[in-house]
Formats: C-alpha cells, sequence, structure tokens
C-alpha cells in the first residue's frame, strides 16, 4: 500500500506547516505586538488567524463543517485560555493534526468545506498550503528569524498562490501583486503576487 504522505501534495503541506510551527516557536515574549508585513496585523493577530486557518484545513480534510461564530473575535477553543507565551506548542500540534489529515489522498478528493461553504478539495489543499508557508514568512520576518523554503515547497506555493491570485484579491486575503523579477526565486515569486514584498524587515 502506498504511504499516503509521500504524495507530492501532502509532502508540501506538512513542511510548510512544520515551517510555520517553528517560525511561531521562534516567537519571544516581548514580541507579540511586533508589526507583521500584513497590513493592520501584529503577531498576536496573525497567529490568532493562523490558528484557525489551521482548525479550518482539518475540518476540511476530514468533512467537517465548522459551526462558529465568526462575528466575535476569539482565539480557538485550543489556545482560548493559554496566555500568547504558551501558544507555539498547542499550535504546532495542531498545524500537525491539519498536515496528517491531508496525507490522506481521499482529503483532496471530490468537494469539501471550508467553514461551512462548500469547495472543490483540489482548491482548499493548496489554499490551505500556500496560507501556512505565506504566514510563516510572515512570522518569521516579523521576528527577525531565518525561513529557508525547500525548492520543492517553493514551487508548490508558486502553483497554489499563481492559481488563486485574483480570487485572493478579489475577497480581500491578498493586496495588490507587488512586481518581483520573473528570475527571483520561486518563493520571492510567489510573495509578490500574494501582495507581499521579499523584502519587508520589521523595523530595527
Amino acid at each position: 500500500m502506498t504511504n499516503p504522505t509521500t504524495t507530492p501534495h501532502a509532502l508540501s503541506l506538512r513542511t510548510a506547516a512544520e515551517l510555520a510551527a517553528s517560525a511561531v516557536a521562534g516567537i519571544g515574549p516581548d514580541r507579540w505586538a511586533a508589526p507583521t508585513p500584513c497590513a493592520g496585523y501584529d503577531l498576536r493577530t496573525l497567529v490568532d488567524h493562523l490558528a484557525w486557518a489551521a482548525v479550518l484545513a482539518e475540518h476540511a480534510a476530514t468533512r467537517e463543517p465548522l459551526d462558529h461564530d465568526w462575528s466575535t473575535p476569539a482565539p480557538p477553543p485550543f489556545l482560548a485560555a493559554l496566555p500568547e507565551s504558551e501558544w507555539p506548542a498547542p499550535l504546532a500540534g495542531e498545524l500537525r493534526a491539519a498536515a496528517g489529515a491531508w496525507a490522506d489522498p481521499a482529503a483532496w478528493d471530490g468537494e469539501t468545506v471550508m467553514g461551512t461553504s462548500p469547495m472543490p478539495a483540489a482548491v482548499v489543499g493548496p489554499m490551505m498550503l500556500a496560507e501556512f508557508a505565506l504566514h510563516g514568512w510572515d512570522v518569521a520576518r516579523a521576528t527577525g528569524a531565518p525561513y529557508a523554503v525547500p525548492a520543492a515547497l517553493a514551487e508548490a506555493v508558486l502553483a497554489a498562490v499563481g492559481s488563486m491570485a485574483a480570487m485572493g484579491r478579489d475577497g480581500g486575503w491578498y493586496g495588490p501583486e507587488v512586481p518581483v523579477p520573473a528570475d527571483a526565486p520561486a518563493f520571492d515569486r510567489a510573495l509578490g503576487l500574494s501582495g507581499r514584498d521579499p523584502s519587508w524587515r520589521a523595523a530595527g
């Protein structure tokens, strides 16, 4: 029987989840209010967003609708009772759980749900792969930490962002494209397509 975690999509998603978890683990206790490359998001808000993305990703892979009142901002239940300084470990576990759920080849077939909205799984899987990789980069940039994206993941993120950039801009989750040289690394081109400046650095 083929090991499902050896499929390219599943491997890329797992790598993206691990990168994001490593970036969050590097947040110092005094950095949670730091600005990030995402306009209007400090690190706390961004990590909260990433935590919900992990929850949504796992539910989408398992085809379980997520009944949540999005009008009331709050961290997901697995973080709600914890101070921010204790978020990294449980968030890493949730990211890995999401990646593990997408390791099942059946997760990539047919239709699934994002929250309660039906969507093709073949769209949702790459969307979450890009979400983890890009927001991991946002966190790393905000803290000044290194963020080494393997070539295979960079190409997967570029393909995912390229396929949904117009939809992302229409939906407000991608900003206007930032021009990046055509011969730039694949991940830099993905950043530009998603509205991020690859040269962004935290002040100071």
